[in-house]
């Protein structure tokens, strides 16, 4: 086990992934036939989908940063009896969170739904992964390229963020309703910036790996992009509480921040033109496909998320199925692609097996459809919002009136829910299968 943890990271993380999509389309179809298996009903199923693909963002991320890091610079992990303890920790509070979910025990909020006693164990890993990244990465003498700065602002952030999402437990901000709220929002805007920095860390490394180009992690673009990052992950989650009785500085502060991911959307815009045609050449490298799709993602997201940033739009859109939209779009779209390019680059480097042609046709077969799948299920989710915020806001329809409404898109979103799930079953099934048998045969 101590020589293999890095793909435990991993395989667990893709059982995650089926697990949490899974759970995901039991929910969807409950949101549209509420008598759907009420053994484990809507309010169970819609936390264990979060948590576990919340979970999959980790497992994928610390899995791939534990094994990068020594193949690339030729160093010693600083203790892989921490990070197999890491791993111990991790899976058995995961274990005790969806039992708790499956037996309704509740009492956080958010992402972390679960009771908040667990959020020590969470905290007690991370400080292992922080103290055993930064002992190894800080054996680097040579300059840190990009995706270190950025993996190791992730570390920090998180445990900063992950902490401040559990302020609403103090009485002054808990008998405070604007004050609890505020800063529940604030923080999760901000811990989804903390683990964007792990994620697009890793996709340029991969970049550097697959183009053979180490210029990638050290160019001035790549270091823009970090501190943009940076900036946003810093203040830009004050858009995510436009609705909140705040500050008017607080609110135009975050507009003009979001803003600036225009210089960004720009540039890849400009990116994507330019190098169509050398993507093509390598369009034939498994990872190189979801970086791609990645790249897609990325444009139409940040899109949405600029248009969201508006606050006369903002009115509209707030808690809408345009809010789940982006959200999705941002945590399979772009995340899980890019975590998925690096899931098969690590298994393939780790195991160095070649696949069957019958495999490589399923995960390619699986790859379309699952992108396929992801825009018709993401685009159902901005109609059903439009519609549900016009009618709210406009037309000052009800609730259940509203919701009538959105029903015939909310089917498109169930089934194209359930193809999702199941292109995802054919890209996962071989590297899973591979994983596995290298896990359990040596």
């Amino acid at each position: 086990m101590k020589n293999k943890f890095e793909l435990l990271f991993i395989t667990l993380g893709l059982l995650s992934l089926l697990g949490g999509l899974f759970f995901g389309v039991v929910a969807s179809l409950q949101f549209v036939f509420p008598d759907f298996l009420q053994s484990i009903p809507f309010y169970k199923t819609r936390p264990l989908h979060v948590s576990l693909v919340v979970a999959w963002i980790f497992l994928a991320s610390i899995g791939g940063i534990y094994y990068y890091i020594p193949s690339q610079f030729g160093i010693k992990l600083y203790s892989k009896t921490m990070s197999v303890l890491h791993f111990i920790v991790f899976l058995i509070t995961g274990i005790v969170i969806i039992i708790a979910y499956l037996m309704g025990k509740f009492g956080g909020r958010e992402y972390w739904e679960f009771p908040p006693i667990l959020a020590i164990p969470i905290i007690i890993s991370w400080l292992l992964f922080g103290w055993n990244y930064f002992k190894t990465a800080f054996k680097i003498t040579s300059e840190w390229p990009v995706y270190m700065w950025m993996w190791a602002t992730g570390i920090l952030f998180f445990l900063f963020t992950f902490s401040e999402a559990y302020v609403w437990m103090l009485p002054k901000i808990k008998e405070n309703v604007i004050k609890e709220i505020a800063m529940q929002w604030k923080a999760y805007g901000a811990l989804v910036g903390s683990w964007n920095m792990l994620v697009y860390g890793t996709a340029i490394f991969l970049m550097e790996k697959i183009k053979n180009d180490k210029s990638i992690g050290k160019s001035k673009i790549a270091f823009l992009a970090y501190f943009l990052g940076l900036t946003n992950l810093m203040f830009g989650w004050a858009h995510h509480i436009y609705n909140v009785p705040t500050a008017q500085w607080i609110r135009y502060v975050a507009y003009i921040i979001s803003m600036t991911e225009l210089i960004l959307l720009a540039k890849i815009i400009y990116n994507w033109k330019k190098s169509v045609q050398e993507s093509l050449k390598d369009f034939h490298v498994l990872p190189f496909k979801f970086l791609v799709a990645s790249d897609v993602w990325i444009f139409l997201n940040l899109t949405l998320a600029l248009m969201l940033s508006v606050p006369i739009i903002n009115v509209y859109t707030h808690g809408t199925h345009i809010t789940v939209a982006h959200a999705m779009g941002s945590t399979i779209g772009i995340n899980t692609m890019i975590l998925l390019a690096s899931c098969l680059f690590l298994i393939d480097n780790y195991i160095q097996s070649k696949y069957s042609k019958i495999e490589l046709k399923l995960i390619k077969i699986g790859y379309y459809a699952f992108n396929i799948s992801l825009l018709i299920f993401w685009s159902s989710l901005i109609i059903a919002g439009i519609i549900k915020g016009v009618g709210i806001v406009k037309n000052g329809k009800g609730f259940q009136e509203v919701m009538n409404d959105i029903q015939p898109v909310m089917s498109v979103f169930s089934i194209s829910g359930i193809l999702l799930f199941l292109s995802l079953l054919m890209i996962l099934l071989p590297p899973l299968k591979k994983s596995i048998r290298f896990l359990f045969n040596k």
